[in-house]
């Protein structure tokens, strides 16, 4: 499953948390749920998969599936004449046993429609299989079911615009498995713990293309103009694994080695599969060679799905993505790693820890996912370099540290409300930081080899954190029970107050180390880097207590004393540098996190010199993430800043070989209202990139909206991303009833996050325009907003934006928009 952070409504739950952080705090405590006390055991295991046959067709109109099964099984260890198989809200037409090509009805139980008890024919014991046929109808919309953070709906099968009636929506068929929603399509043992190999036969229109897990071995043309597609997996995975998907796709054909990799995409995008997903065989024999073990599947495909629930997910041989990953050369020039690439490479990554070795219980989903989150940081830092890894880590890092219920929770967790609760920051972001740890507190050499090892014991089977440490221990020869326990199997985090003395007398250097959080105190090895008389030191320390001392003797006093040099430790840090010192690390010490860590320090000093010094040098950081942070921080009302910048400003927008760099420079510009500036903006208007267009249209409007309005008018029939969101700013702050249709087209298809990201100006246009009809039109797009993402706290915002508006029609006298704002607060407000 997708790395969080591309989840729209958790990325929304991000942004909205200014709007309800202080609300949040200010409620009483919750008590404890009485579920968390529930010891959440690895299942049984009575009846185990071994193979499961599927042939299925679909009705469209009544969005159901018609499936015949054939499963077969064999008792796990001890006889039994009962089998248990998930169900999820299905028609059970007949169950029967398959006994010399007949079959045998069975006595079976429904009453939950969640799972069916089968009465077996005889007692079968560990050495003998049997075939169980069921004839059943799936109707997953009928099925009520909750999603998670991680997937905001769980009813397995899914009809996009079945009707062709949603102009501009492709029709499709696509499943989601993950958790345990593949039972909601076809019975199984919807657990990670088991494993089946599969056959699926699907019965299309023939106009349409399909894609499963495994190799297509049979296409057959039908008298009724359908076509019946059967997939074969022959190497076993579990359920949640299992994946279709009909519909109007065009398929790139790529290869690693000798194997088939496919691009499936909306036609429309087919041009650009290569710039999409073109580098997934590069990637393919990079975690080959890494990892010691080959690609394990007969084929990698890639599809792109609409209205998918997730980011993405990793059914074996056959990643489905969400639409956000695909677009044209134009949208891609904007697109960068976190903004697609990172979610191709961590899917990819899962077809080894998730498919290839599966966690054995959700409990231990940090083998599946943190080994996913990993796996971006690792392709970041072969692909792109050091501080594009090392960036990406560290935004992990702050996503895990400000979630506020998060350091109460262990990575393996037996204890949960629901399954769906362990996809969360701390499987994802805490877990792959741990790993990047260690990684660096092993090397390289030895932490591969035991990767290689865990994945080489455990393949096609299940494994968990236990078996992931004796790996690692067999290869590295050293004891990492004091890791896996406070990392693993402990919660939170160490915060870290970190400061120094220097005693000329003496010629002694002291760091104080102290540890300050709740819990437990947290054993830290790491690298101490000295820089005196012109030269770097290192010093491996650990910290093994609450308050620990360090003393070095030196020559003479030191110009920097970097703690943590690997910056690799996950901690929440003061550190006592001074100004001198954090701008001495900027310009000497090599690693991203350094140089970010100066620019911080010096944001709120830049009266001095040195903090302008450090500033200006990272307008020019030969990172483009730094050179956007240094934009973002100078403060252009201070004139030496100002006249040192605006130059090199001038030059970004003209030269910088990074788009976002571009368009930050011409807001950092725009922002001064300075005229002097109009004709590079104007210039900036011609670029290729929506970002650096939307840039200059903004600041454009700061000068002369008249004009801004003249030139919005001229990209309606081609914008996206930037250029969309600055021609919306331009039509709510100047615009008339004649911009409403495209201000209201574009936030009713925005993604959730430019939703919100909007809403304060599409509000502002609903509360001026002069037909009520517009301005209530507004009000349903708020509130539908603000119900579906009111579990991210999207329904204080909604409310707040919608007073605005009924404040600003009661001053029009339109009562009947007042009213309208009246009965959306109240849904808003009633819904559970």
């Amino acid at each position: 499953m997708t790395d969080l952070k591309l989840l729209s409504t958790l990325l929304l739950s991000a942004a909205l948390s200014a709007t309800f952080t202080s609300s949040q705090a200010q409620q009483t405590p919750q008590p404890e749920d009485p579920a968390l006390k529930i010891y959440r055991e690895t299942p049984r295991k009575v009846n185990d998969l071994v193979h499961t046959k599927l042939d299925v067709r679909f009705d469209y109109k009544k969005h159901y599936m018609y499936g015949k099964e054939w499963v077969t099984l064999k008792p796990h260890f001890y006889p039994t004449d009962t089998l248990r198989l998930d169900a999820k809200g299905m028609d059970l037409k007949t169950i029967a046993v398959v006994k010399n090509g007949k079959n045998v009805p069975l006595k079976f139980t429904y009453q939950d429609s969640l799972s069916v008890a089968i009465k077996l024919d005889k007692v079968y014991r560990n050495n003998e299989s049997y075939t169980i046929y069921i004839d059943y109808t799936a109707k997953p919309n009928e099925l009520k079911v909750k999603g998670s953070a991680a997937i905001n709906d769980a009813k397995g099968l899914y009809f996009i615009n079945p009707d062709g009636t949603e102009k501009d929506k492709p029709t499709q068929i696509w499943t989601q498995g993950e958790t345990e929603s593949s039972s909601a399509w076809f019975p199984t043992i919807d657990k990670p713990s088991q494993k089946t190999t599969e056959e699926i036969s699907m019965t299309v229109l023939s106009k349409y293309v399909t894609l499963s897990n495994g190799k297509l071995v049979s296409q057959k043309n039908n008298a009724d103009g359908t076509r019946t597609d059967t997939w074969k997996q022959d190497l076993p995975h579990s359920p949640y694994l299992f994946m279709m998907a009909v519909g109007d796709f065009k398929i790139y054909k790529d290869k690693w080695r000798n194997k088939e990799v496919n691009y499936y995409l909306e036609p429309k995008y087919a041009p650009y599969a290569k710039e999409i997903f073109g580098m997934t065989p590069e990637a393919i024999e990079f975690y080959s060679k890494t990892l010691g073990v080959d690609y394990p599947w007969y084929k990698y495909s890639q599809i792109v799905v609409r209205d998918y629930v997730s980011g993405a997910m990793e059914n074996t041989s056959a990643t489905l993505h969400g639409a956000y990953v695909q677009g044209t050369h134009r949208e891609l020039l904007d697109a960068y790693y976190d903004d697609g690439r990172s979610t191709i490479v961590h899917e990819l990554f899962h077809q080894w820890f998730g498919d290839y070795v599966t966690a054995e219980s959700w409990s231990n989903l940090t083998v599946n996912e943190s080994f996913a989150n990993f796996s971006e940081t690792l392709w970041a830092e072969h692909k792109y370099g050091k501080d594009v890894a090392d960036e990406h880590n560290y935004i992990d890092m702050q996503n895990y540290l400000r979630s506020p219920d998060a350091r109460t929770k262990n990575l393996v967790r037996f204890h949960y409300a629901d399954k769906e609760d362990v996809f969360d920051v701390v499987t994802y972001q805490k877990g792959g930081r741990i790993l990047n740890m260690l990684r660096n507190y092993l090397g390289n050499e030895a932490f591969y080899k035991g990767l290689n090892i865990y994945l080489t014991t455990n393949a096609f089977k299940n494994g968990e954190a236990q078996q992931l440490r004796l790996a690692l221990e067999q290869a590295s020869g050293l004891d990492l029970n004091w890791f896996f326990n406070q990392w693993y199997y402990g919660a939170g985090h160490p915060i870290l107050d970190i400061s120094y003395k220097w005693d000329d007398a003496t010629k002694t250097q002291t760091v104080y180390l102290q540890q300050s959080q709740d819990g437990q105190i947290f054993k830290l090895p790491m690298a101490i880097d000295i820089y005196a008389g012109g030269k770097k030191t290192r010093h491996k320390v650990w910290m093994n207590n609450q308050h620990d001392t360090l003393t070095f003797k030196l020559a003479s006093k030191p110009d920097l004393v970097n703690v943590d040099g690997d910056k690799i430790l996950l901690v929440k840090k003061t550190d006592h540098k001074t100004l001198q010192e954090f701008a001495f690390q900027y310009f000497n010490a090599p690693l991203y996190l350094d140089r970010l860590e100066a620019i911080n320090a010096v944001a709120d000093k830049q009266g001095e010199k040195d903090a302008q010094k450090v500033l200006i040098a990272a307008l020019n950081d030969k990172y483009y993430g730094l050179r956007n942070k240094a934009i973002r921080t100078i403060k252009l009302d201070n004139d030496a800043i100002r006249n040192a910048a605006q130059p090199i400003l001038a030059r970004l927008v003209q030269t910088d070989d990074n788009t976002l760099v571009q368009a930050q420079a011409i807001a950092a510009l725009g922002s001064l209202k300075a005229s002097g500036n109009m004709n590079l903006f104007k210039q900036a208007l011609s670029s290729q990139s929506y970002a650096v267009q939307g840039a200059a249209l903004n600041a454009i409007n700061l000068l002369d909206p008249a004009l801004a309005m003249n030139l919005a008018k001229n990209y309606e029939a081609d914008n996206k991303g930037g250029l969309t969101a600055a021609m919306m700013n331009v039509y709510a702050t100047s615009g008339t009833d004649a911009q409403w249709a495209f201000v209201y087209k574009q936030f009713d298809e925005a993604a959730p996050q430019a939703k919100y990201n909007a809403l304060d100006k599409f509000s502002a246009m609903a509360g001026r325009v002069q037909k009520p009809e517009y301005a209530q039109q507004g009000i349903s797009q708020i509130k539908d907003f603000g119900i579906k993402y009111k579990p991210q706290g999207a329904g204080d915002a909604a409310i707040k934006f919608i007073t605005n508006i009924k404040e600003k029609r009661e001053q029009m006298h339109d009562d009947a928009t007042v009213k309208a704002a009246d009965d959306a607060i109240k849904q808003i407000n009633d819904t559970k």
